[in-house]
């Protein structure tokens, strides 16, 4: 007993060193709020929860929210620092929710925030271990937020303190800061803050034409009615400023957005976009220096526009490249590196992705000395974003395996974990199993991936038993579980898709007969020969063709 606390309470520390190394890793605030969040989902199971911080006026605001729907921000009470505990709106709150955990998020003797938490999805109460395991992350992330909210400040000061820069500068310092800068975003940023802080302007705009179509790169206008006025102008119509008195006759749109001055972005003698001006807030018309000004570092700009536009395939080049590094080592550490010894039960497994990152997944784990589970899934998507993915399913199994779930249930747990921190239509095709060693059974889960083959004796059954591919939405009809008893020199075949539908030079699909008939054929042999013969049947009948699928197999047979 006392090995099993031991081993149960270095497991936590660790889980809280890891924790600890993550949420310090990095000093932004929404990447801290959302894995304080997201461990409390892996570690507790927790079903939805919320982080709410105290802004500069004491008001309580939803900074990040999980299993949550969209509108709960709006249905939000009032709360402040001094009435959160005994406000009733914020009760009500939390019992329409079904909150029952509410912590707070305590810093340098000062409450930041609250962190609120869902049932969980084995629906069992917080005990005293998991209160006492959530303290600890909390005040582990306490320290995180406050240094993210004091990174904020300081960004926040840093702005400050360039515009007042800004103010200052002349038009070669500007001239200087516009060649160094090669992103869009960065240089629309700097041509308004210079403009805001030498003129102090109410509203602006600034818009540039790309491929014939306006852009607009920063504006302080409603946007709906600044594009319905910008239909009425033609940015390359315009070649020198014009003031309000000049165009409210034929541009009214847009002198009905209060806009008192139109100053074209001119490069090599063609108009490239406008900015837009609206009154100063000294009340004071703009002076011919003032438009001398807004010219001059609207063309800097454009020239600096113009430049990342030529710079930016290869950044994006670049990006693509590191996002494929980082799935690629990713992707590397979810495999096994080792398959366990067995007695009784040979595997072999098989992966090839058909670009750098594939979205197939293949595991296995000896969880006791009389069990082994297994696992294969699809991810549906390519990329960092599938490579993700696939992290967050090894990480859910791997934790509900030292939970010692039957695998039904366990299912039920992994696709809510998975529907929970899923977005735009992303689903995950999985097959588990649990080979017992001792009885010779194989209990298998199937969540909508393709049917593994068992062949005895020259006959082929689909293992079908399950529910829903994973992912799409949390279990409304739970899993099901099927037992097979195992005889000797059964053979089971695991594979993904990229298997049955590779395609020959002619868009000839593979075919699950034409690999049912090979596996009938061959099933005697021992796992390594009949896997390597799947492969290179597949290589044979794709030859001259380009992998257009990760290709994934997996061969157990029973000795």
């Amino acid at each position: 007993m006392n090995s099993s606390n031991n081993i149960a309470a270095l497991q936590k520390l660790s889980a809280l060193v890891d924790f600890s190394n993550l949420i310090n890793s990095n000093l932004e605030l929404d990447f801290t709020l959302n894995n304080l969040l997201l461990t409390c989902f892996g570690k507790l199971f927790t079903t939805k929860g919320l982080i709410g911080l105290f802004n500069e006026e004491g008001k309580l605001e939803i900074k990040k929210s999980k299993g949550l729907p969209p509108s709960v921000s709006q249905e939000f009470p009032e709360v402040t620092i001094s009435d959160y505990k005994d406000n009733s709106g914020f009760q009500k709150f939390k019992e329409k929710y079904k909150f029952v955990v509410c912590k707070e998020i305590v810093s340098s003797s000062e409450t930041r925030g609250v962190l609120i938490l869902g049932e969980r999805l084995t629906k069992a109460e917080y005990d005293q271990d998991s209160i006492e395991f959530l303290n600890t992350m909390v005040n582990i992330a306490s320290t995180a937020i406050e240094n993210a909210l004091m990174v904020d400040k300081l960004k926040s000061v840093n702005r400050d303190l360039d515009g007042k820069v800004n103010q200052l500068s002349s038009l070669f310092d500007l001239s200087k800061e516009f060649s160094s800068i090669l992103e869009l975003n960065m240089v629309s940023k700097l041509l308004v803050y210079s403009i805001i802080g030498q003129l102090l302007v109410s509203k602006y705009a600034v818009v540039i034409l790309e491929d014939n179509q306006l852009n607009i790169l920063e504006s302080n206008i409603n946007l709906s009615k600044l594009k319905a006025a910008l239909k009425t102008c033609t940015p390359a119509s315009l070649s020198i400023p014009i003031s309000r008195e000049d165009f409210k006759g034929e541009h009214s749109e847009i002198a009905d957005l209060e806009i008192e001055l139109i100053v074209p972005m001119i490069l090599k003698g063609e108009t490239k976009g406008i900015v837009l001006l609206g009154k100063k807030k000294t009340k004071q018309s703009y002076s011919k220096s003032d438009i001398e000004f807004v010219s001059s570092i609207g063309s800097l700009a454009m020239i600096s526009i113009e430049n990342s536009r030529l710079v930016q395939d290869a950044i994006e080049k670049q990006r693509l490249e590191k996002d494929l590094e980082i799935a690629r080592n990713i992707q590397k550490n979810l495999l096994p590196r080792k398959t366990p010894v067995s007695e009784v039960f040979q595997i072999a497994a098989y992966n090839q992705s058909a670009r750098q990152v594939g979205g197939d997944y293949y595991d296995i784990v000896r969880i006791d000395k009389d069990r082994i589970v297994f696992a294969i899934a699809d991810v549906s998507g390519k990329g960092v974003q599938a490579a993700l993915l696939m992290a967050n399913l090894q990480a859910f199994l791997k934790s509900i395996l030292l939970q010692n779930y039957a695998l039904d249930e366990a299912s039920n747990m992994i696709n809510d974990l998975v529907s929970s921190n899923t977005t735009d239509g992303s689903f995950i095709t999985f097959f588990w199993g649990q080979l017992n060693e001792k009885t010779k059974e194989l209990t298998y889960v199937n969540a909508g991936h393709n049917p593994p083959l068992l062949c005895r004796k020259g006959q082929i059954t689909k293992l079908k038993k399950g529910g829903m591919i994973l992912g799409v939405m949390e279990t409304v009809i739970p899993y099901e579980s099927e037992i097979v008893k195992l005889q000797s020199k059964d053979a089971i075949v695991l594979f993904t898709d990229g298997i049955t539908e590779a395609m020959d030079k002619h868009s000839n699909e593979y075919s699950d007969e034409r690999l049912e008939a090979l596996v009938l054929q061959h099933f005697e042999e021992d796992t390594k020969s009949l896997l390597d013969r799947i492969v290179n049947n597949v290589k044979i009948f794709t030859t001259g063709a380009v992998q257009s699928d990760d290709i994934t197999s997996m061969v157990i047979k029973v000795d």
